[in-house]
C-alpha cells in the first residue's frame, strides 16, 4: 500500500526557478528522508502523481529517473515504484554532505574573517541549539 501521507505532503512551486522535475526528485527524496515513503514500499506512479498535481507524466517522470539514477528508486516492470534499501541512508548522507559544502564551509570562512576562533565558533553553535 502506498504512503498516502507523504505523497500528499508534497507541494510545487510553479513560479520557482527550479524546475518541475528537479522539485518531483527532491519531493521523493525528502519524503524518503523523512520517512515518509519507507524501504521496499511502493511509492505513487507517475500517472497519479502527475493527475493529483497537474503535472505532466512525462515532467514527473523526468524527476523520478532522476531518483532512479541515484538508485534510490527502482522501476519493477507491471508494478511501479520501489523505495530501494539503503536509500534512507544514501539521501541522509547526501543531504549532510551538501549542508557541510553549503553552510559549514561558508560558516568557517566567515567566522575566520571575524576572527572567531574555532572554540568560539563551536561556543555560538551550542548556543545556537539551546534557543
Amino acid at each position: 500500500m502506498i504512503e498516502m501521507v507523504a505523497w500528499y505532503s508534497m507541494q510545487f512551486q510553479f513560479n520557482s526557478s527550479e524546475p518541475i522535475y528537479r522539485q518531483v526528485a527532491e519531493q521523493i527524496e525528502d519524503a524518503i528522508a523523512a520517512g515518509g515513503f519507507e524501504e521496499g514500499k511502493q511509492i505513487p506512479s507517475p500517472t497519479e502523481i502527475s493527475t493529483e498535481f497537474h503535472i505532466t507524466t512525462a515532467t514527473d517522470l523526468k524527476g523520478m529517473n532522476i531518483v532512479v539514477a541515484k538508485t534510490v528508486i527502482e522501476k519493477r516492470r507491471g508494478l511501479g515504484m520501489f523505495v530501494t534499501d539503503g536509500a534512507h541512508q544514501r539521501i541522509v548522507s547526501e543531504k549532510k554532505n551538501l549542508f557541510f559544502e553549503n553552510f559549514v564551509v561558508s560558516l568557517v570562512k566567515e567566522a575566520r574573517s571575524l576572527d572567531i576562533s574555532e572554540s568560539e565558533l563551536l561556543e555560538l553553535i551550542k548556543r545556537g541549539y539551546d534557543k
